[in-house]
């Protein structure tokens, strides 16, 4: 039987040469308009980054990352983003761009548990 939280999430990807098309998974995005849940969590491997390129701006690549956790909690220094309903939050989040930090295409499930799944996800994702 599916689950009672409908979800839908969205891996977080490191793009250090956008025309190569190459990319590392470092976190991810989740949401739920019913439950009204919108959470971020990534982490910054410097090293296994390193390896895949040595290009990357690792300040810059922190201070990307970090707007998703002020955007998603709707911090105030999150800029105008920040201020937007949830569901508007987490769709511009997920938006197709061609930066070095990108998100892969957004998908859909059904849980019981948005924390566990949440948790499962990064494990068998990210980590």
């Amino acid at each position: 039987m599916q689950g009672k939280h409908l979800y839908e999430y969205a891996v977080i990807r490191v793009v250090p040469r956008v025309e190569r098309e190459e990319f590392i998974n470092v976190g991810l995005i989740m949401f739920s308009k019913r439950s009204k849940f919108l959470k971020a969590r990534y982490i910054i491997n410097e090293e296994k980054l390193r390896l895949f390129s040595t290009e990357l701006d690792m300040e810059s690549l922190r201070d990307n990352l970090a707007a998703f956790d002020r955007i998603c909690s709707g911090a105030k220094d999150g800029g105008l983003i920040a201020s937007f309903e949830m569901i508007e939050r987490f769709r511009w989040l997920v938006a197709v761009r061609s930066t070095s930090v990108q998100t892969s295409a957004s998908r859909m499930g059904f849980t019981d548990n948005l924390d566990l799944t949440f948790e499962r996800l990064f494990h068998e994702l990210v980590e």
